[in-house]
């Protein structure tokens, strides 16, 4: 556990161990980082992220938006991206510019996933790999049937796969703050942002759990949403150490999506990006207990609001 966890939180994220064992992918959206300030920032971020990972044994994969990569300086840019290789992770396609499929329509958005294709096509090809994963921007899927037909079959067409989503712990809300906290060298500011998200993170992955188990009566090997960002960088012992202490196997995306429940029908049409617990909800025609759906908390809200003129 991350030494800046209080003994209170720390409790609080190893107390809900179940007795079976489950299986969990992580998957890192918005690489090169989801917030980028300067080359150092975003060059330490990604090191400690993998160093992490790595400390950990998780196979994860990155979801690369190529229109970043000139940002700042696009070599270094783009050598993050082959770092992520070297240190044994996968990479996918997150579009160029991470517009709204809602906004683009099915053509543009069409155009604007093969637009972030060659720099991460390439970086993989160098190592005998091919570019096979796709992330929906949002994880919106098409506001109505014929756009979401159309850039699905596009997908299968060239070869891809769409990721999807059953835990999202919304740490992109977190981020935002902590990174001003972080650049405003905001210790305390910065641990109280931290400990909020580890402790928001275990309620989301335990409602998940609960959610699976009235879906499907068991775990399911679960695909976890998370960012590129510093604030998962810094919290990735106890990001890990939440999960290991739920008795929660790492795999890779790969692994995940061999669990027949993926092979469950989306029936999902609409304008929200929601995952895909709801989604196979819908298609079996059982409840999730949103009642108790962990929200984000109010002063992180409001702190991203102060700072972001636009929800992710």
């Amino acid at each position: 556990m991350s030494k800046f966890l209080t003994a209170a939180l720390a409790l609080l994220l190893c107390s809900a161990a179940p007795a079976q064992a489950g299986e969990v992918a992580l998957t890192f959206d918005d690489l090169p980082g989801i917030n980028l300030p300067s080359e150092p920032y975003v060059e330490e971020a990604n090191r400690d992220l993998l160093a992490g990972l790595r400390r950990h044994h998780v196979p994860a994969i990155g979801f690369v938006n190529e229109g970043k990569l000139d940002t700042l300086n696009r070599r270094r840019e783009t050598a993050i991206l082959g770092q992520w290789l070297r240190e044994g992770m996968d990479l996918g396609n997150h579009t160029f510019s991470h517009e709204s499929l809602n906004e683009l329509g099915a053509d543009k958005f069409i155009a604007d996933i093969a637009k972030g294709e060659p720099v991460t096509r390439a970086l993989l090809a160098k190592r005998g790999k091919a570019l096979r994963w796709f992330r929906y921007p949002n994880l919106e899927t098409g506001p109505d049937a014929a756009t979401k037909t159309r850039v699905a079959d596009w997908l299968t067409a060239h070869g891809y796969r769409s990721a999807p989503v059953t835990i999202d712990a919304d740490d992109w809300e977190f981020a935002v703050p902590y990174d001003d906290a972080i650049r405003g060298h905001d210790r305390a500011k910065a641990r109280a942002i931290r400990e909020s998200y580890l402790a928001h993170s275990a309620a989301v992955v335990d409602w998940a759990r609960r959610g699976a188990k009235a879906l499907f009566g068991r775990d399911i090997a679960y695909v976890m949403l998370l960012h590129d960002t510093r604030l998962n960088a810094d919290s990735i012992d106890a990001l890990a150490g939440l999960l290991q202490a739920r008795d929660l196997k790492f795999v890779s995306l790969d692994t995940a999506m061999r669990d027949p429940a993926y092979a469950t029908p989306d029936p999902y049409v609409g304008p929200d990006g929601i995952e895909w617990l709801e989604r196979w909800s819908k298609a079996l025609g059982r409840d999730l207990h949103w009642d108790d759906y962990p929200d984000v908390p109010a002063d992180i809200v409001a702190s991203y609001d102060a700072l972001e003129s636009d929800r992710h």
